[in-house]
């Protein structure tokens, strides 16, 4: 028999080395990440400021303001109308926007909701869903139903952050969000008429009994909540096209942002506007364009069976 002879091999030790394609795809996967978290925070300082104005009203009134997105509206044409016939900028435009839009919601609280108020409920919502039916058969009138935007050169920028490539009026969305959230905060709590609106919105019968006029006062809140509208108009023009029938799409939204955040609460109406817009983002990242909306309003669904009140509410 033959047999062979020969040296035995000694066994190197293995050599650890870093797996450089699973770090590549964390990366990868966080990069991917990056941009719809980011784009969500922003999109929801958005969403925040359309809703505070619903939350206000509700949160002092007791009222759902059905025509609060077709307010909103109003303040995107008021911005449309001001940089095409007058061509003033559309931010510069709330000098006049505000106090006109306060003085539609004074007036439309003190002579029509404040009288329905007294009936019932039901009589103010009516009323609201009727004031929304008038104002999209106006904008279809004087504008017709094409598609408006508010196109500026600062609203056609972005800017980047490594990976990360933003429109700079998403930015501006967030920023006007913080200010506004902070303004109204402070308002409420320092001024007069702000500890006056609180009181009725705990007790508005012993409010009454106290002294306060809070007939004024919830006039005063609406039109606040009406301001409120006209700057959340202009930014919506600059961020998205609108048309006379786009304010219940915006109405909804708002809704599911007050119900994540708690019913009257500002700080939350703030944290659900954030929340929905990752919602929002995250959904079409995973899910796809078609189904972002579906996993926002599923993310509602599931807040309100497990927290009627919603995460901030009283």
């Amino acid at each position: 028999m033959w047999r062979i002879f020969g040296r035995r091999r000694r066994l190197k030790k293995p050599i650890l080395v870093p797996d450089c394609h699973e770090d590549g795809l964390e990366m990868t996967v966080l990069a991917d990440l990056s941009t719809p978290i980011v784009m969500g925070i922003l999109l929801g300082g958005l969403y925040a400021v359309i809703a505070l104005g619903l939350s206000l009203v509700f949160g002092v009134v007791k009222e759902i303001n059905i025509a609060h997105g077709d307010l909103v509206i109003l303040g995107s044409y008021f911005g449309y109308v001001a940089m095409t016939v007058v061509g003033i900028d559309p931010i510069v435009s709330l000098i006049i926007g505000i106090p006109l839009l306060f003085g539609i919601g004074f007036g439309i609280q003190k002579y029509l909701l404040n009288r329905a108020f007294k009936i019932s409920m039901d009589a103010t919502l009516i009323i609201a869903f009727g004031i929304s039916i008038i104002l999209q058969n106006v904008f279809q009138l004087i504008w017709t139903p094409m598609s408006r935007g508010l196109t500026t050169s600062y609203a056609l920028e972005s800017f980047s952050t490594g990976p990360i490539s933003v429109p700079l009026v998403y930015l501006l969305d967030f920023i006007v969000a913080i200010v506004v959230m902070l303004f109204l905060r402070e308002f409420l709590r320092r001024t007069y008429l702000g500890m006056a609106i609180r009181a009725a919105a705990q007790d508005w019968r012993a409010a009454h009994l106290m002294g306060i006029n809070t007939n004024q006062v919830f006039a005063f809140t609406f039109g606040i909540a009406t301001a409120l509208a006209a700057i959340a108009g202009i930014f919506l023009g600059l961020t998205f096209p609108f048309t006379p029938v786009s304010g219940m799409s915006f109405l909804i939204i708002a809704l599911g942002v007050v119900v994540l955040g708690g019913l009257g609460s500002i700080t939350g109406t703030f944290l659900g506007g954030i929340a929905f817009g990752l919602a929002q983002t995250l959904g079409g990242h995973f899910f796809g364009l078609a189904a972002q909306m579906l996993v926002a309003y599923t993310m509602v669904l599931v807040v309100l069976a497990v927290i009627p009140r919603g995460i901030f509410g009283r």
